[in-house]
């Protein structure tokens, strides 16, 4: 059972390991996750969950829609800030309203987190893409432009998919292999190595490890 699980960024933080040297982490607080529905392969093709995270405040319940709202009310499930769907190979390991929260990672040395970069708005090639511009001397008239982008008659035309000026980040980007420094039940609080993408209060979703699928005892699959 490998679930994505939703949480949010919480910042980050520094903490010392056994040998007393310092490790820059990244906090993530997961609420439970509440199983609120089950796809199964013979009525909707495949196989998945969906996934809620974080109740609703009751000021935002009036602007859910009928589909949502009769939704949660089939299942008995108070609405939820966020809803995520996961495939899975089995679906009889779950059932409505199951909760899944970070006692999978107790036994887990690495996981991956998947989340939204920050967005930069509209940025040039220099920043966008790391173009290294003209020369910087004075009379050159060629500076931080990114020059030619095509030929004349032939092709005669721009090749798509060229590195240009545009809207840099808030894009998808997934941190593979991120060490778990600490699970705290209590809190609802996952410490891991490094940074993750987003800003502080972004929504991520944490699952084990796929690549470095090893136990803390060392041994792997």
């Amino acid at each position: 059972m490998n679930p994505k699980l939703l949480g949010k960024k919480v910042g980050m933080t520094q903490v010392f390991d056994e040998n007393g040297r310092l490790i820059v982490a990244t906090v993530i607080r997961v609420e439970p996750n509440v199983v609120t529905q089950i796809k199964t392969l013979q009525r909707d093709g495949y196989q998945a969950i969906q996934l809620g995270a974080f109740p609703l405040k009751s000021s935002r319940k009036k602007n859910l829609g009928k589909p949502l709202t009769g939704h949660y009310a089939s299942n008995k499930i108070e609405p939820l800030e966020f809803l995520h769907e996961a495939r899975t190979t089995s679906e009889s390991d779950y059932e409505i309203g199951q909760e899944i929260g970070l006692e999978i990672f107790e036994d887990c040395p690495f996981v991956d987190v998947v989340g939204r970069s920050k967005g930069k708005g509209f940025q040039g090639v220099m920043k966008r893409h790391g173009f290294k511009g003209g020369p910087a001397s004075h009379g050159s008239k060629f500076h931080r432009a990114a020059g030619s982008t095509g030929c004349r008659s032939t092709p005669g035309r721009n090749f798509p998919g060229g590195k240009k000026a545009g809207h840099m980040g808030d894009e998808r980007v997934t941190q593979e292999g991120l060490s778990v420094i600490r699970v705290d039940i209590e809190k609802r609080l996952l410490l891991v190595k490094g940074a993750v993408p987003g800003c502080k209060g972004g929504l991520v979703t944490v699952r084990k490890s796929i690549k470095k699928n090893v136990t803390k005892k060392g041994a792997g699959k």
